[in-house]
C-alpha cells in the first residue's frame, strides 16, 4: 500500500533510540504485572481475588498490545503489513476445535496475546473504486486474500445490526465533512467468530484538498474488551459482596443489640430477701477475620422467686444467621429460667433445641443460677469454659460438671455443680474467644488467673471487666467473645 498524505500534518518518524528504550520498559513491566498475575490466584470463588486477577488480565493484554505497537513503530510503515504467524486456524477442523470460536471466545492464538497486536490497514479510493487492503486486515475479517477486500458499501454486511449506523455515520462524517474516524464496531466473521474492532481513519486529499479517498487502521481490540469487561463484572460482584456483608453486620448487630441486656455498665440485683446483692458487669468483643457479629451472648436476669440468672454462651457461625440463632436460644434460656428450671435440665432442653432447629449449629453454654439467701451458685456447663472464682487476692477454675456442646448428640445428659459464695467473691465468666485471643485456651486462662491481685481490688465489677479488656486488647480478635464479672456485695 502506497504511504498516504494526510490532511493536517506530516509523518514525523520517532528516534529509534526512544523506541528501544519504551519496548525495554514494556518488556520489564508487563513481566512484573504478570509475576503479580500468578500471585493474585488464591480462591478462584472470592470476588476479591476475581477482581485483582481480571485487572492483571487487563493490564497484561494492554502491555501486550503497547509492545507490539511500539514494535511496529521502530520497524515503520511496510507497504503491506505481515500476517502473525500461527493466528489463524489452518481448516474448518482447527476452528471445530475451539467450540468458543463462534460466539466470540477467544481462541488459543487470542489467549497468548496475538490477536491483541493484530493490526490491519486499508485504503477506499473515491476516484477508481479501487480497494487496497493488507494482508493483516483480511485475517482479521477472515477472509481469504482470493475473495478479495470488501468495498465501503459491502462492510456493513459483516457489522453488526446494531453497529451499522455507527459505521455509516463514521464513514459519512469522514467523506463529507473531513473528519477523522474514530469509534469501535463488532463484526461476524466468515467463521462464524464475533470480533470488535477499533477504527481510526483520515481523509486523504487530492492537490485540490478535495477527499480522494479514505485510509483506515483497524484493530481487533476483542479480547482487551472482554478483560475490561470482566474487571467491570468481577468489580460489580465485589461490590455486591460488600454491601451484603455491610447490610448483614448492620442487621446483626441490630438484633444483637436487641436481644442482649440493654445496660453497659454495672448492674445491682437489690433482692428483697436476705442475702447480699451481686454486682454484674459485662463486654463483648467483636471478632476481626469476618466483620460480623457473632453467636455469643451473655446475660444476667433477676427471677422471679428472687434467684439471679447468670449466662454466657457461644454459638458457631457469624452474622445474621448465627446471631438469631443466639436470640432464639437466648430466649428459650430466659423463659426456661423464670419458669424455675434447674441449670442442668435447663441445658438438656436447650441441647433437643439446637439439634431441631431449621438453622443447626452447635454452641457451648454456662448457666449459673444464684441463691443469695443461702449464697449458693448452682451451674451446670455444655462444652464451656469453666467460670473463674476470685478470692482472697488469688483466683482458680471451678471444676466443670459434665456436659457436651449444645447440639452435638441426641438426649444428652447435663450434671450441675454447687458452691457457696463468700461475700467479696468475684466469678469472672467468658467464651473461649477471650482466651485464644493472642495465644492458646490455658495461657489466656493464666493470663486471667494472674490478674487476681488487680481484679480482687478493683472498685466494682465495670472496673474489672475495663481491666479484663485492656489486658487482652480492645482490638478485634480472631473471634468474638464476651466476659461478665459477678461481684457478690459486702
Amino acid at each position: 500500500m502506497p504511504s498516504h498524505l494526510f490532511a493536517d500534518r506530516p509523518a514525523q518518524p520517532p528516534e529509534p533510540g526512544m523506541v528501544d528504550a519504551l519496548i525495554s520498559q514494556t518488556r520489564r513491566l508487563r513481566g512484573d504485572v504478570d509475576a503479580v498475575r500468578r500471585d493474585a490466584v488464591l480462591d478462584e470463588d472470592d470476588p476479591r481475588n476475581r477482581w485483582q486477577r481480571a485487572l492483571c488480565d487487563l493490564a497484561v493484554h494492554q502491555l501486550d498490545d503497547l509492545g507490539a505497537q511500539l514494535g511496529q513503530l521502530k520497524a515503520g510503515v511496510p507497504d503491506e503489513l505481515p500476517a502473525t504467524p500461527g493466528t489463524e486456524p489452518e481448516n474448518a477442523a482447527e476452528v471445530a476445535s475451539d467450540p468458543g470460536a463462534a460466539y466470540g471466545e477467544p481462541d488459543a492464538s487470542a489467549r497468548t496475546g496475538s490477536l491483541l497486536s493484530r493490526v490491519g490497514s486499508a485504503e477506499w479510493n473515491l476516484l477508481t473504486d479501487e480497494v487496497s487492503w493488507s494482508e493483516e486486515l483480511h485475517q482479521i475479517f477472515g477472509r481469504t486474500q482470493d475473495s478479495g477486500p470488501m468495498s465501503l458499501d459491502e462492510l456493513p454486511s459483516v457489522v453488526f445490526a446494531e453497529d451499522q449506523p455507527l459505521l455509516q455515520a463514521m464513514v459519512t462524517d469522514c467523506l463529507i465533512d473531513g473528519k477523522p474516524i474514530d469509534g469501535e464496531f463488532r463484526i461476524v466473521r466468515t467463521d462464524g467468530r464475533v470480533r470488535t474492532l477499533h477504527m481510526m481513519g483520515e481523509p486523504v486529499l487530492d492537490a485540490d484538498g478535495c477527499t480522494a479517498s479514505m485510509w483506515a487502521v483497524l484493530r481487533d481490540v476483542s479480547e482487551l474488551r472482554r478483560s475490561e469487561r470482566a474487571v467491570r463484572e468481577s468489580r460489580d460482584s465485589l461490590q455486591r459482596r460488600r454491601h451484603m456483608e455491610r447490610t448483614e453486620r448492620r442487621v446483626a448487630v441490630e438484633l444483637q443489640e436487641a436481644v442482649l441486656p440493654p445496660w453497659r455498665g454495672s448492674l445491682r440485683f437489690a433482692h428483697g430477701g436476705p442475702g447480699a446483692p451481686l454486682d454484674v458487669a459485662a463486654h463483648y468483643l467483636p471478632a476481626a477475620s469476618t466483620g460480623l457479629i457473632g453467636g455469643d451472648w451473655y446475660d444476667a436476669l433477676a427471677l422471679p422467686d428472687g434467684d439471679a440468672l447468670l449466662t454466657v454462651g457461644d454459638l458457631t457461625g457469624h452474622g445474621v444467621s448465627a446471631t438469631s440463632s443466639m436470640a432464639m436460644l437466648l430466649g428459650a434460656l430466659r423463659g426456661m429460667a423464670v419458669a424455675g428450671i434447674r441449670p442442668g435440665a435447663l441445658m438438656g432442653h436447650l441441647n433437643q433445641l439446637l439439634e431441631t432447629s431449621v438453622q443447626p449449629a452447635l454452641g457451648s453454654a454456662m448457666c449459673c443460677r444464684y441463691d443469695p439467701a443461702s449464697q449458693t451458685l448452682s451451674w451446670a456447663q455444655a462444652g464451656h469454659p469453666a467460670p473463674l472464682l476470685f478470692r482472697d487476692g488469688t483466683g482458680r477454675a471451678l471444676a466443670r460438671p459434665d456436659g457436651v456442646l449444645l447440639g452435638a448428640t441426641a438426649g444428652a445428659a447435663y450434671e450441675e455443680a454447687e458452691i457457696r459464695l463468700l461475700p467479696g467473691d468475684l466469678l469472672l465468666l467468658h467464651t473461649d474467644g477471650l482466651t485464644r485471643r493472642g495465644g492458646t485456651d490455658d495461657s489466656g486462662t493464666r493470663r486471667l488467673l494472674a490478674m487476681a491481685p488487680r481484679l480482687t481490688g478493683a472498685r466494682d465489677a465495670q472496673d474489672c471487666v475495663r481491666s479484663v479488656v485492656e489486658e487482652f486488647g480492645e482490638a478485634p480478635g480472631e473471634d468474638d467473645a464476651c466476659v461478665m464479672v459477678v461481684r457478690v456485695g459486702q
